[in-house]
């Protein structure tokens, strides 16, 4: 089912999604060398755009997104009910010099004092001395679940049999 620029949009730019999107921590969904599934929790940020994920240089995923870049990603709420928003895209693969801005920002929300943060970030620079690899994702399909006005897909299947049975 091809997904439309416009259609990715009208669901990214919905309220709710827009607060998951602010929110710091995503679940990237690949898969690696060997052929088997892998989910990490990553921190990211997004631009309007893109979601922008940070990693180190030496990652094991780094080798199998270029060998696969297709991604699929989830953020969601650790509420119930859950919201949920599901975003498919491809990893595109940033080799930069230094800390990005965006694993700057991605984790400005972690609680620190201001002198914690200073250490903090200078305990990143030497570590990351020789730089990081942006993960760059440009959705190219998103849905969004609140299990208010949307619904996993199989469910709201379920529902329009049962409302076809009733109908006949």
């Amino acid at each position: 089912m091809t997904v439309q620029p416009n259609e990715i949009t009208e669901v990214l730019n919905r309220p709710i999604s827009q607060e998951l999107l602010a929110r710091d921590l995503t679940r990237l969904a690949y898969v690696a060398k060997d052929g088997t599934p892998r989910n990490v929790p990553i921190a990211f940020t997004w631009n309007g755009s893109e979601i922008v994920m940070c990693t180190t240089k030496n990652a094991p995923k780094l080798p199998a997104l270029r060998n696969n870049p297709t991604v699929a990603l989830t953020i969601d709420t650790e509420v119930h009910p859950p919201k949920i928003l599901l975003i498919r895209g491809r990893a595109e693969l940033d080799f930069v010099d230094g800390i990005p801005n965006e694993y700057l920002q991605a984790t400005s929300t972690y609680e620190m004092t201001s002198e914690q943060r200073v250490e903090w970030e200078a305990e990143v620079r030497s570590l990351y001395r020789d730089g990081m690899v942006r993960i760059v994702v440009t959705p190219t399909w998103a849905k969004l679940i609140d299990f208010e006005t949307t619904l996993p897909s199989a469910v709201e299947e379920l529902i329009q049999q049962r409302e076809e049975r009733q109908s006949a």
